[in-house]
């Protein structure tokens, strides 16, 4: 045997037993989608402009602290849409001091003053990256989510450049928790009560002259945690959401279940400050704009605290996961959504299995009766090829799960991959009947044949690229399927195959014709 041969075939051998080692076995090495194990499949969308709202919210108590900070003079600012607000009956005399403001502090504002008001407007620019920001910060916020209840092999992505998120969790057994889990804002705030609970709001407004003061806003309280009613806040929360560090489930001075949070160090030091400021005040918790606990600030409270309430021991860790794991830059709604039971999946496995199973007997028969013995050839080749598929399958792991899709993807893999053996045999038919000897027809044969493989299988795998790029979890199996089977497909119909048809001719000490 030719030194050439003799190495070729121990990078074959070495192949075979990887692609064994990596397959076995393939019950535990192979994991499987969403359609084939059962489980959930949603569509949301992100509410992209309550992000504009809830900056526009923040950079108006942010000018109201520079304005009173450089001491200009105005009325009030108000909110007049999702990303603009005014400052109203400005002092003529300081419109330069406020125009200097702006251009330092809201370089992302556009403004304009008509008489004593200015308004000022989101600049498109920052209003599209904010929207782009909100979609990215609720992925990644879900997927701390999803990755906090432990479930496996989830599927997250983003559809296209849009503001709509995929998520696909095989095996979920409890779809209404998971559902309220991934929707959930978790906007937490600590705010101080300045009045109430009332009855209505009119109640509650009567001693200020039925008007609500520019630094307070009003929320009801939750009526399955307090007493329901309505609350007058402070509109500034020294502490959210976005300080904590850590959340768990733990117990209330009463044993019932409760939420310990701790915060940053800076979040800390201002929460101390706050409490020392407002002894024996009463202080409100509010997650998603209602109030979940009102209670009376006792003592000085600084990076650490309990929030009580009537949680069960589920709504306690549901509430700690989503604290952990960061509110929602934005509201989302359920566009679509799907559950697949695991009998519908099995189901689908056995008759995936036996589609395989059939087409590749009805190939090797027809190579076989049609190719005489160099068919035998080609089934070599293909049964390496679904090996190799099966062994790259396993090594990925859940970047490569296996989908319905993914096994009609196996089975034109089957398809393709003998296509490439039909070309190259009949190149080598064309170049027998021609008058050339054996071995001087399969080199040409294979040789002659390569670019016509090349550029087919080429073409094929950027189309697979873009599915799997752009295409939601079922489509993305198939196209991880069809790129790794023509890949391999690709080196047993070349690489392979040749191999055989040298090995064969090598062992012949005079010219025979080919079994063809």
């Amino acid at each position: 045997m030719k030194k050439d041969l003799r190495w070729k075939s121990i990078l074959v051998l070495a192949i075979i037993i990887l692609a064994v080692y990596l397959s076995y076995p393939p019950s535990e090495k192979i994991h499987l989608g969403l359609d084939l194990e059962g489980g959930m499949h949603l569509v949301l969308e992100v509410i992209t402009e309550d992000a504009l709202s809830i900056e526009t919210g923040l950079e108006i108590l942010r000018l109201e602290e520079q304005l009173k900070k450089k001491k200009l003079e105005y009325a009030t600012v108000s909110k007049d849409g999702i990303s603009q607000f005014s400052i109203q009956e400005i002092n003529l005399d300081q419109e330069n001091a406020i125009k200097d403001l702006l251009d330092e502090f809201f370089k992302d504002w556009d403004y304009s003053i008509t008489g004593n008001t200015v308004s000022v407007s989101l600049k498109p620019g920052a209003a599209n990256y904010l929207k782009d920001l909100s979609v990215r910060q609720a992925k990644e916020t879900i997927q701390n989510r999803v990755d906090e209840l432990g479930l496996a092999e989830p599927t997250i992505q983003r559809q296209g450049t849009g503001n709509r998120i995929i998520v696909e969790l095989p095996g979920v057994e409890n779809p209404d928790r998971i559902k309220n889990i991934i929707k959930t804002t978790a906007l937490l705030e600590w705010r101080l009560v300045l009045g109430g609970p009332a009855p209505d709001t009119e109640t509650l407004l009567q001693d200020l002259g039925g008007e609500v003061p520019s630094d307070a806003e009003i929320k009801r309280g939750d009526l399955e945690r307090t007493q329901g009613g309505y609350y007058l806040v402070s509109k500034v929360a020294p502490v959210t959401g976005k300080d904590l560090i850590n959340a768990r489930r733990s117990t209330n001075e009463w044993n019932n279940p409760a939420v310990l949070f701790t915060l940053n160090a800076e979040a800390g030091r201002r929460f101390y400050q706050f409490t020392s400021d407002n002894l024996n005040k009463p202080l409100s918790i509010i997650l998603d704009g209602k109030i979940q606990e009102v209670a009376n600030i006792n003592d000085r409270i600084s990076d650490r605290g309990i929030i009580s309430g009537t949680f069960s021991i589920e709504e306690a860790d549901d509430l700690a996961l989503i604290l952990r794991a960061g509110p929602l830059p934005a509201s989302v709604r359920y566009l679509e959504e799907r559950s697949i039971g695991p009998s519908l999946g099995k189901d689908s496995i056995r008759k995936g299995l036996a589609a395989n199973i059939l087409a590749i007997i009805l190939i090797m028969i027809f190579m076989i009766f049609y190719y005489k013995l160099s068919g035998f050839n080609a089934v070599a080749a293909l049964a390496l090829n679904i090996l190799i598929l099966m062994g790259i399958l396993s090594y990925l792991g859940e970047n490569a799960v296996l989908t319905l899709p993914g096994i009609a993807g196996i089975i034109l893999t089957i398809g393709m991959a003998v296509d490439a053996n039909v070309l190259v045999f009949e190149r080598i038919r064309e170049e027998l009947a021609s008058g050339k000897s054996t071995r001087s027809a399969i080199s040409a044969g294979f040789s002659r044949a390569f670019k016509t493989i090349l550029d087919a299988n080429v073409t094929t795998i950027i189309a697979a690229i873009f599915l799997f790029q752009f295409g939601t979890g079922p489509i993305r199996g198939f196209a991880v399927t069809l790129i790794i089977g023509i890949t391999a497909s690709m080196f047993t119909a070349i690489f392979v195959s040749r191999l055989i048809f040298d090995l064969t001719q090598s062992r012949k000490k005079k010219r025979e014709k080919l079994s063809i």
